[in-house]
């Protein structure tokens, strides 16, 4: 149908890859565990996006001025590198506890500011646009590549199973807050992996050659 096949295969395949680990869930899993609920579903929200906007530019052929241009691609990797060590930084010297009841409050301003950080860490890695643009056409019929149907409708499957994934992380994630709150002292900890964790991804795709 609509010129794709073994949707099966690709369902099982979208599951794996929604499993992998990446910067993506730990995203997720910091937000949800240091923040609590409500920070967790807007980090998902915000990824889901960056996804989306990955999704659209795979259909629609915008994803391969990334593998047609080579300085285009330099650009937005350094981007996202530079973002991703930003956020680690910001993570690592943090003056507050990463449990402190202060930087817990949801506000509107909190909320959104944590939905903006999940699409710029999706959208800024140029290898997730690529993957969606190899990935997407090995169960599309050439004979039905033309148009952006096809790619649409697998983009949403794949959005489906990771939104899915990515609410249950967030969900168990999240569950973990309140204990952990009871000790400052593994806030502080985790506080500090978190940061290393993003600087190391950051690091790890700047230095990628490709």
């Amino acid at each position: 149908m609509f010129g794709i096949e073994n949707y099966l295969g690709f369902i099982l395949a979208a599951v794996i890859l929604n499993l992998t680990p990446g910067v993506d869930t730990m995203y997720i899993m910091t937000r949800s565990i240091s923040q609590g609920k409500e920070a967790g579903l807007a980090s998902v929200a915000g990824i889901i996006s960056g996804c989306l906007v990955h999704v659209l530019c795979a259909a629609f052929g915008l994803s391969l001025i990334l593998t047609t241009s080579a300085q285009i691609f330099w650009l937005v990797k350094w981007a996202g590198a530079l973002y991703l060590i930003y956020l680690g930084l910001k993570t690592l010297f943090e003056k507050q506890a990463l449990f402190d009841q202060k930087t817990s409050k949801n506000e509107s301003k909190t909320i959104f500011k944590i939905y903006k950080q999940g699409i710029l860490t999706n959208v800024l890695n140029p290898k997730v646009a690529l993957f969606f643009l190899s990935f997407l056409p090995q169960f599309i019929n050439p004979e039905y590549a033309a148009g952006p149907g096809p790619f649409l409708l697998l983009g949403a499957i794949f959005l489906f199973t990771s939104t899915l994934w990515c609410l249950s992380l967030s969900f168990m994630a999240s569950s973990m807050t309140a204990t952990l709150r009871a000790h400052p002292s593994i806030g502080i900890v985790l506080q500090k992996i978190s940061g290393f964790i993003f600087i190391g991804f950051g690091l790890k795709l700047a230095l990628s050659k490709n």
